[in-house]
């Protein structure tokens, strides 16, 4: 035997035994853990209107609402993820379903969660005793442990999109759940409390800079309605007419940081007849098409999108957005925990990228 085989063997019973104690040599894995760029593990994917609203009815139809159960909810499962329920390794994305005159019930836990209503009105959110009456095209804030359940008093159906930090507060080994004692909490009052008491809606949105620490506090303005967020890209187009997008962000409106700790929410506006240039972003994306139809390309695939359609970018990948008609995106993202731990990173691209391939739905 040569000295070299010799080594060899010596190191390979090395091995085996640091295995067998539970360690790992760094040297064998550092380019696994340290990558020269993000390399997450979702995927870019999109969720078609036309296919989620009927399974959604058929979930009305089928699948009752109960304590237990609590939610009727079609979340977004990203293919990437192994199977996991996550529209992203850090977004839980979905569909939530009430039918008429239905409650789901009143629970509380610590992951933050937002609503955008996709369509109809009549159904109100209660958030430690403030129903918030939802519309198409709000935006409900239910922050982390605090009490919420849904009503819908009318005789129709009703969907909007859940986005919560789920996967987050999961990773940090920091979920909390606990049912409320009664089936539903009592509406203290008159509805939307919060939207009376922060009544000046220029505090409501940026187009400009957020705050970048961290802010333990979520927005104490439960709900953003559209009206208010439509007048606000009407202000930013003028500002900008010849741009091919103006974005606004939602914000605290008492500390001018993002409206819950760790998501930012925020409307982008793409002009009919002209296109964004590729941008790549660090952490991660969930859009949600408010209005209109076109496409965009993402990581050089093609991914068409209309009304209802719903998409998710994860981190670092690079984004274009062309508007066949103009469209508005709501955008849900992590932006606030890494803007607060200093690794949000941002790289605008000078040309479009050359698409190889075109996003086939199942």
């Amino acid at each position: 035997m040569t000295v070299e085989q010799d080594v060899d063997q010596e190191l390979a019973a090395f091995y085996r035994d640091l295995d067998v104690v539970d360690l790992a040599p760094l040297w064998t894995i550092t380019e696994q853990l340290l990558t020269p760029v993000p390399r997450p593990k979702s995927i870019p994917w999109l969720w078609r209107a036309q296919t989620y609203v009927p399974l959604a009815e058929r979930a009305i139809k089928l699948v009752p609402i109960e304590r237990g159960g609590e939610r009727r909810v079609l979340s977004l499962r990203n293919p990437g993820l192994g199977g996991r329920p996550y529209a992203a390794g850090t977004l839980w994305g979905a569909v939530q379903c009430l039918g008429p005159n239905e409650s789901a019930p009143a629970h509380r836990h610590t992951p933050g969660a937002i609503r955008f209503v996709i369509s109809g009105e009549g159904v109100f959110t209660t958030v430690n005793g403030d129903a918030c009456d939802m519309r198409s095209g709000d935006l409900v804030l239910t922050p982390g442990m605090a009490w919420h359940d849904h009503s819908n008093t009318t005789d129709r159906n009703m969907l909007w999109f859940d986005g919560l930090d789920l996967p987050m507060v999961e990773a940090l080994d920091g979920i909390f759940f606990e049912p409320h004692p009664d089936l539903n909490q009592a509406v203290e009052g008159e509805h939307n409390r919060s939207e009376r008491q922060y009544a000046d809606t220029c505090r409501r949105y940026t187009s400009g800079s957020v705050r970048t620490e961290l802010d333990p506090t979520p927005s104490p303005l439960l709900i953003y309605r559209w009206a208010d967020t439509e007048e606000r890209l009407r202000q930013e187009t003028g500002k900008q007419p010849d741009a091919p997008s103006v974005t606004v962000e939602y914000i605290n409106p008492r500390s001018g940081a993002s409206v819950l700790p760790t998501l930012a929410c925020g409307v982008q506006r793409v002009f009919a007849g002209r296109h964004t240039l590729p941008v790549r972003r660090t952490g991660n994306w969930i859009y949600v098409v408010r209005a209109g139809a076109g496409h965009s390309v993402i990581d050089g695939q093609r991914f068409d999108w209309e009304t209802g359609d719903m998409f998710v970018v994860p981190s670092w990948s690079a984004v274009e957005h062309h508007a066949l008609e103009q469209a508005d995106f709501f955008t849900l993202s992590d932006t606030p925990v890494l803007r607060a731990l200093g690794i949000n990173r941002e790289q605008s691209l000078d040309t479009p990228q050359a698409i190889t391939g075109t996003f086939s739905p199942r």
